[in-house]
């Protein structure tokens, strides 16, 4: 079981702070490099990064099951049934990848050029996800082993493969997109294919560590594998609420830049800047998030329910300081931050005043987070996946209005963000507060 002091919480979500943040860096560097290679390539890699993270995050929800159900198994001192949670997992992660690449080499291409104003960043578009989704066969190998280590606390090891992932992703972004050191330059082909074969590496990376720390043979050694129908329904019954969340709300940003594109390549431009920087928003909240939920499935596994509420508190604490050291900029100095991203002065003025209005809802999204967090690590996912539900029928009732029937300015129209962070957290303080969460049995 893992201590409630600040510094054990700490030992667990920094290391996945660091991870978040190399791979935030990553994006980041992505933006800025393409964003000097051209722009319809700038705003194209933001769309289609949107379109290809909303297929990852269907394998993430599998991958965020398995940490709970492990992570609960540790706390019932039930720990040999992990082997048997981990090879359903890969079992489910197959599947599903396959049918995902599948939709993306074969059905999002035609369906990009059918909804697009601008066919050349269509076409950029569907350049970039028919390579990108490739990495999803990675996705379905590295996704388990990091939620083995992360329901085990042992966060430094997923922060080595986010480590080796964001190193090579630079450089090889850099050569790629470019062509320098004798490569061809493959410009938004190359940002795809590089993050691609970074992804490679850093999966590699934690099947490496899990053979070479013997955790695989502990495993065979403590465990009975047998493949059982009523474990992989466990799975999937905590799974596909998640998994679902993560499409509702990454298919719902991804249908808000496609009217954003609708709109204008300005506009475009401008949003894609702002979420470039998003990324450091998450550097926290996804450190957080992954710790509260190994936090609140442990205690809960121990019944030790007394100390839940200590849990929130530390974390969301620790969640708005650390919240402020990564997104002070988008307060006090939004124009540099966004000249790092796109330094075509045309962009940077609006996309700044647009950072510093919706920075609030940011704070307001950190410390909400810990409570929606709190429902996914008592394994009522269903219950997450109905608010989630809420906010994005919401979001994009809200989006519709603001930009097809009232037709805001740009700034008005990014207030949105505030819609979706308080009602989020309104309705999971609301379910945490008069329903019984506590006694769900996994």
């Amino acid at each position: 079981m893992l201590a409630l002091n600040y510094r054990t919480i700490l030992s667990v979500a920094v290391p996945l702070m660091v991870s978040s943040f190399i791979q935030s860096i990553v994006l980041l560097t992505d933006a800025s490099f393409i964003s000097r290679y051209d722009t319809n390539a700038f705003d194209a890699v933001g769309n289609g990064g949107l379109l290809y993270v909303t297929l990852f995050i269907t394998l993430a929800g599998l991958g965020d099951a398995t940490q709970i159900l492990i992570a609960r198994r540790i706390g019932q001192r039930k720990k040999q049934t992990i082997g048997t949670i981990l090879l359903h997992a890969y079992l489910v992660h197959i599947i599903l990848a396959i049918g995902l690449y599948l939709l993306a080499a074969y059905v999002l291409p035609s369906l990009l050029d059918a909804i697009v104003a601008h066919k050349d960043i269509g076409t950029l578009q569907a350049q970039f996800v028919s390579i990108r989704s490739r990495a999803l066969f990675f996705a379905m190998i590295a996704l388990p082993l990091q939620a083995y280590f992360l329901a085990h606390g042992k966060t430094v090891v997923v922060l080595l493969a986010a480590l080796i992932t964001a190193l090579s992703n630079i450089f090889l972004d850099y050569v790629l997109i470019f062509g320098e050191f004798g490569f061809p330059e493959l410009g938004i082909r190359g940002a795809a294919l590089a993050s691609t074969l970074a992804d490679g590496l850093g999966m590699l990376t934690l099947v490496v560590v899990f053979i070479w720390t013997k955790q695989l043979q502990l495993i065979t050694e403590r465990n009975k594998l047998t493949i059982s129908k009523k474990s992989i329904l466990e799975l999937l019954r905590i799974g596909a609420p998640i998994c679902f969340q993560g499409i509702m709300a990454l298919g719902t940003w991804s249908v808000f830049f496609i009217w954003i594109e609708q709109l204008g390549k300005f506009e475009l431009t401008v949003s894609q800047n702002i979420r470039a920087i998003y990324f450091l928003v998450f550097v926290p909240i996804w450190g957080f998030a992954g710790t509260t939920k190994t936090y609140i499935s442990q205690y809960i596994g121990a019944k030790s329910f007394e100390s839940l509420k200590l849990i929130q508190t530390r974390i969301q604490k620790l969640t708005l300081v650390f919240l402020f050291i990564f997104f002070h900029g988008a307060i006090f100095y939004p124009e540099a931050l966004i000249r790092f991203i796109n330094p075509n002065e045309l962009y940077v003025l609006k996309s700044a005043e647009i950072l510093r209005f919706i920075s609030i809802s940011i704070f307001i999204y950190g410390f909400s987070s810990v409570y929606f967090q709190t429902i996914n690590g008592s394994g009522n996912t269903k219950i997450t996946f109905l608010i989630e539900l809420s906010c994005v029928v919401l979001y994009v009732s809200s989006a519709y209005l603001f930009i097809k029937v009232l037709k805001w300015d740009i700034y008005w129209i990014w207030s949105i963000e505030y819609v979706y962070f308080i009602t989020m957290g309104g309705l999971s303080v609301l379910y945490l507060k008069f329903f019984d969460w506590k006694s769900k049995e996994l």
